[in-house]
């Protein structure tokens, strides 16, 4: 397997925390772990069975190895990002789709049972309506007439840091958001340059200055609704949360929100520390070039992320990711779920 590049870029002034782990699964726990997934069939037509399956699959992984991944999902202090290695693959995988959507070639379920294995070690996968029309995998493809979006669907242009945020009638779009990200690769872009960058707010308030840092607490900020839900629900006009912080909580625990779809500063300094944010989140990021066999666990409350260009050919052979959403509960989000599916939101 190719090896994977990470570049860390360190704060202003260093300090003693782990933000980015890497965790490579031993050859002989893949080819284990794969043979189950071969026998996998499709998930999604009886997902709360199939979760249970899957836990119990991922529960003979080595005790060592499973804490990690389990510490990831569960404590305060542990890095924000974590990168999966050398876990099992499709035997064999079709073109990738040129719509953005699942495939309907895919004759195994290996990959799926990864991300959905990996995502029930750090709660509950969930579906919202206006992404991915509801799905629980989604698959992240640069889709032709997307190229230029700030969305995933996007190649050509730099994808800025954010997080995955979710329109709310509540007005705070940070609240209702997955709590993790689980981003797994099936294929990478022709060149293998395709990065994802992981800022963590411990980093980034670290290299803030105090004055900055405040600004960037105060809500003088609002999120515009994803880009998903400005396109197929409000007809293309910016819906806007409440004025709300970028940074908020713990001082030495914080967590932050942005929206890939634009943010809208409410006073000149509020734009001035959004623009240093974006600056600051580039300077403290780690990235990958996440290649087949590799999933990066994201917690989307510590962190932000990001992706950077490609090129993309439309020939089959494009990147090809797959994403969860994950809930530590679906409990507390129970005021969105739809009649139809009680993993699906509003």
């Amino acid at each position: 397997m190719t090896a994977t590049t990470v570049h860390t870029v360190p704060a202003t002034e260093p300090v003693a925390r782990e933000t980015f782990r890497e965790i490579a699964l031993p050859d002989a726990v893949r080819d284990a772990l794969g043979e189950q997934l071969e026998r996998l069939p499709d998930p999604n037509i009886d997902i709360d069975h199939s979760m249970t399956r899957l836990l119990q699959t991922f529960a003979t992984l080595p005790t060592a190895l499973l804490q990690q991944i389990l510490d990831f999902g569960r404590h305060i202090d542990t890095p924000g990002v974590s990168l999966i290695s050398n876990l099992p693959v499709d035997p064999e995988l079709p073109d990738t789709p040129s719509d953005g959507g699942p495939s309907r070639e895919k004759t195994s379920f290996v990959a799926e049972g990864v991300l959905l294995g990996l995502s029930g070690l750090l709660g509950e996968p969930m579906g919202v309506l206006t992404e991915k029309a509801g799905q629980l995998v989604h698959d992240v493809i640069p889709v032709q007439g997307g190229a230029r979006t700030q969305t995933n669907q996007g190649s050509e242009t730099f994808l800025n840091f954010h997080s995955d945020i979710m329109h709310d009638v509540i007005g705070r779009y940070d609240v209702a958001n997955p709590d993790f990200l689980v981003l797994s690769c099936l294929r990478s872009d022709h060149e293998g340059v395709a990065g994802t960058f992981y800022a963590d707010a411990r980093d980034i308030s670290a290299a803030l200055t105090p004055e900055m840092l405040d600004t960037l607490r105060s809500p003088l900020f609002r999120l515009n609704a994803p880009g998903s839900y400005v396109r197929d629900v409000a007809g293309g006009q910016d819906v806007l949360s409440e004025p709300v912080p970028m940074i908020s909580g713990h001082h030495d625990f914080p967590e932050i929100a942005i929206s890939a779809n634009g943010v809208h500063p409410l006073t000149t300094g509020a734009r001035e520390a959004l623009e240093t944010l974006q600056q600051v989140c580039r300077q403290v990021a780690h990235s990958v070039q996440l290649r087949p066999g590799q999933a990066l666990l994201i917690n989307n409350r510590k962190g932000v992320h990001a992706r950077s260009t490609f090129t993309a050919r439309y020939d089959g052979r494009d990147r090809w990711l797959q994403r969860t959403y994950v809930r530590r509960s679906l409990w507390n989000v129970r005021y969105r779920v739809t009649e139809q599916n009680r993993r699906v939101h509003y």
